[in-house]
C-alpha cells in the first residue's frame, strides 16, 4: 500500500509533531536535572502530551494540508498547543494522582506552543521554497 503525496505530508506532519512533544518532555526532565533517571516517568508527560494535541489538533486545523504551509495560519497550531497544554497537565495529574500545579500547567503549554510554532514554522519555510 502506497501513500500519495498527501498522505505522505500528512504522516510526516504527524511523526515530526510526535519527535517535537519527546523533546519538550526530554527537555522538561532535564531542566530539573532528572532525565538520567526518569526511566518510565517520562511517558506520564509525554503520552499525555500526545494525547491531547491530538485531541485539539485537528479541530483548529493543525493538519489541513492546505493551511499548514500558510505563515497567516500558523496560530492554529500554536493555539491547539495552547489549549492542549491544560488538558495534558490534567490527565498527567489524573494519572499519577497527584495535584496539577498551575505553573506547571502554564510551562508545559507554553513550552510545548513555543515549541511547536517553531517546528511549524520550519515546515511552513521548507514547504513554500519547495513550490
Amino acid at each position: 500500500m502506497s501513500l500519495n503525496n498527501n498522505g505522505r505530508r500528512l504522516a510526516f506532519l504527524l511523526v515530526a509533531d510526535v519527535i517535537v512533544l519527546a523533546m519538550v518532555t526530554l527537555f522538561g526532565f532535564a531542566s530539573h536535572g532528572s532525565l538520567g533517571s526518569a526511566g518510565s516517568r517520562l511517558l506520564t508527560t509525554f503520552i499525555p502530551l500526545v494525547i491531547a494535541w491530538f485531541l485539539v489538533a485537528p479541530f483548529l486545523g493543525a493538519y489541513d494540508l492546505q493551511r499548514v504551509s500558510d505563515f497567516r495560519q500558523l496560530w492554529r497550531p500554536f493555539w491547539a498547543m495552547v489549549l492542549a497544554g491544560p488538558m495534558a497537565a490534567m490527565l498527567r495529574g489524573f494519572i499519577l494522582n497527584s495535584p496539577i500545579l498551575p505553573i506547571f500547567v502554564v510551562v508545559l503549554g507554553g513550552v510545548s506552543a513555543l515549541s511547536i510554532l517553531i517546528w511549524r514554522m520550519v515546515y511552513a519555510l521548507i514547504a513554500t521554497r519547495r513550490r
